[in-house]
């Protein structure tokens, strides 16, 4: 069930990325691979700067959506 979760999370937090990074996203599994990856980077990143969100499925949500954003910036910064 927790894979299931994640990939949930995951697919919402990509598309959400996708729309803050003022794009369409790549697609529903890229969207799916980004946000997961996005969690992990969120995760990270939240750990290092000593920052909490809410917990739940919201901060899941929001912690996916960021780290998915800073992926996204960099990919863009690499596609120029």
């Amino acid at each position: 069930m927790s894979l299931l979760y994640s990939l949930l999370i995951g697919a919402i937090a990509g598309w959400l990325a996708g729309k803050l990074m003022k794009g369409g996203g790549f697609g529903l599994l890229l969207n799916i691979v980004i946000g997961v990856i996005g969690g992990v980077v969120g995760n990270w990143l939240f750990a290092k700067l000593n920052i909490s969100l809410m917990g739940g499925i919201i901060g899941d949500i929001l912690t996916g959506a960021i780290g998915a954003s800073v992926i996204l910036f960099i990919a863009g910064l690499f596609k120029k």
